[in-house]
């Protein structure tokens, strides 16, 4: 028996992942000041991967404050690269320097979903996945950015793997669909086990 899931994240794309992967799942959008625990989770010295949990758990929590009944999964990712932590873009110019400073290097992402029952955390997990990036030219980076920037600024880093951002990739060390946003693999293994899905 399936049982739907309320997914706290407005992202299409984990909507998506959930829907091919036949997760019957309902939305709620929580509002959560996601700025505000980044940072203070950072001036405390949280790892990235514990900043990536708290940001999936408190968006797990808020939804299920409204629905206590429902099975309410939260996610978030956190980009490390060289000690900093970068997030979604908010302008075409600070897309293009996101991509330029992870030019050639290698970083890492943190992706953290939470499943709240009854009101409490019940499941959890946090992916890691290592990308390195080729050297990008700044005319490549410019004119990506100007092509894409409708999509990207919804994307830590400032790049879809999922469409040409795939070119910017030589190796990536992780699970595919963490990337994406959510640690899907991981879900389902939990769900099936605990007979919410079929297998």
């Amino acid at each position: 028996m399936s049982v739907p899931i309320l997914l706290a994240s407005g992202s299409a794309t984990r909507q998506a992942m959930l829907r091919d992967a036949a997760i019957p799942c309902d939305v709620v959008v929580p509002r959560v000041d996601e700025a505000a625990i980044r940072d203070a989770l950072l001036a405390d010295r949280h790892p990235p991967r514990d900043i990536a949990d708290a940001l999936a758990e408190a968006k797990a929590r808020k939804v299920a404050m409204s629905h206590p009944d429902r099975l309410v999964l939260g996610c978030d990712q956190v980009l490390e690269h060289r000690g900093a932590l970068l997030s979604k873009p908010q302008s075409p110019e600070e897309a293009r320097a996101q991509l330029a400073s992870l030019s050639g290097d290698r970083h890492t992402l943190w992706s953290a979903a939470v499943v709240y029952e009854d009101g409490r955390p019940v499941w959890r997990h946090v992916g890691e996945v290592r990308l390195h990036m080729r050297t990008l030219s700044q005319d490549y980076i410019s004119d990506y950015v100007a092509r894409n920037y409708d999509t990207v600024q919804h994307c830590v880093g400032g790049y879809r793997l999922e469409a040409e951002g795939a070119r910017f990739f030589t190796r990536i060390d992780g699970d595919f669909f963490a990337v994406l946003g959510l640690p899907l693999l991981p879900l389902l293994s939990w769900l099936i086990d605990r007979g919410n899905l079929a297998a």
